[in-house]
């Protein structure tokens, strides 16, 4: 750090110990009039990590065991920080190196455990290196990625990986000798709509009539549904959304990643800033979708049901998100990981970032050698389907390109 600043480096194994304003005046900053520096991003807040960590959801008894990384200058005041964990697999990521591990073991190394600076099961791009509006911003970024590398070897942990980072944390990691990785999402755009008939008129008449069509069969069999947003949020509400949770978890990764618990701390802490769409049918809920709510993105995050109705995933997850960022001028809908079926429904692709610091020289070169043709590859594939998106090329005149 430069001369003006003393820092020590401490790691600690329990968010819940660390100040919340402290934490969360590092992860979303104000302005000196108290207005956002940045985007207020939901995940990286004080509450929402504390929720994963008291409710034992990301826990050393789940394989997510704390680490997190504080800068502290020595008179308790904090200066930088990040959300780091031991972990013993690689669960709950969304950024698979699970090749890069079985090749590591097959060849006679030790994969794990391994660190990770990540939001547990929170596949959103958000700063992971966080520190406040501050002259010296860059240069505390640097002091926390040096620190990472540090605990690596001092954890006898094989690897660092920092997933879905920002772009400009990204490159930075790419200064420091980090390995960088590149992969995809589907985001929805507001274009200055005003009403969800705005954005259909945006697209091509196929792809309108296509999304008028999912709208009207998702709910033909008399389902209704409510949006509920922070004292409206009951723990009915949760029970009924924790069903919902369960069924889909069980189906996608064997065993949920949260538990109940969870669910209610959130709605503690942090119900103004949630969205949950519910489902009904003859007055009883039947599905459900889970949303947070930043300054400028809706970040839908889970989904499930108890009874199958066709499109009704496409109405609760896609169309209603976008639906209340219209209504509530937000720029932007994350709908989540993978999903290409998106593109159709007007959601376009949009590069996320990861950086990975690898012990083993020969499998470093082995990854760097691999990542390098695999971000050539998402380039090429984004601009091919950004090419296919589904809304009219010209002003005033009818393209019916199919996505």
């Amino acid at each position: 750090m430069g001369d003006a600043e003393q820092v020590l480096v401490r790691v600690e194994p329990d968010i819940t110990t660390l100040d919340a304003t402290q934490w969360d005046a590092c992860a979303n900053p104000s302005g000196p009039q108290g207005e956002a520096a940045r985007p207020y991003n939901p995940f990286i807040s004080h509450a929402f990590l504390a929720a994963l960590e008291e409710s034992r959801s990301a826990s050393a008894e789940t394989g997510w065991a704390p680490r997190h990384l504080v800068l502290d200058d020595g008179c308790g005041g904090m200066l930088a920080c990040m959300p780091c964990y031991l972990k013993s697999h690689s669960q709950g990521e969304y950024v698979f190196d699970y090749g890069w591990a079985d090749a590591f073991e097959r060849a006679g190394g030790r994969y794990y455990p391994k660190l990770q600076a990540a939001v547990p099961f929170t596949p959103v791009t958000g700063r992971r290196l966080l520190v406040p509006d501050v002259a010296q911003a860059e240069e505390r970024e640097t002091y926390l990625l040096n620190a990472a590398a540090t605990l690596l070897d001092r954890q006898g942990a094989s690897s660092l990986h920092l997933t879905f980072l920002t772009q400009g944390e990204w490159e930075r990691a790419g200064t420091l000798g980090l390995l960088r990785r590149t992969d995809q999402q589907f985001h929805w755009q507001n274009q200055g709509y005003g009403t969800f008939d705005d954005f259909l008129c945006a697209l091509t008449s196929r792809k309108r009539k296509l999304i008028r069509r999912e709208r009207r069969d998702a709910c033909k069999d008399e389902i209704v549904i409510r949006h509920y947003t922070g004292s409206e949020i009951t723990e009915a509400h949760w029970d009924a959304f924790f069903s919902f949770y369960l069924d889909t978890g069980s189906r996608k990764w064997g065993q949920p990643y949260l538990n109940r618990a969870f669910f209610s701390l959130i709605g503690q802490t942090m119900a103004d800033r949630i969205l949950l769409i519910m489902c009904e049918r003859n007055g009883q809920p039947i599905a459900g979708a889970l949303n947070f709510i930043g300054d400028d993105t809706l970040y839908g995050r889970y989904w499930g049901c108890i009874e199958d109705h066709r499109f009704l995933h496409f109405e609760a997850c896609y169309y209603q998100a976008i639906e209340f960022a219209i209504a509530h001028g937000l720029s932007c809908v994350e709908a989540g990981a993978q999903g290409p079926h998106k593109l159709a429904r007007g959601y376009v692709p949009q590069t996320t970032y990861s950086a990975h610091l690898i012990a083993d020289p020969s499998l470093r070169s082995a990854v760097a050698r691999f990542l390098a043709q695999e971000r050539r590859y998402v380039e090429m594939e984004n601009e091919e389907l950004t090419c296919h998106a589904p809304y009219r090329r010209t002003s005033g005149m009818e393209d019916d390109n199919d996505a």
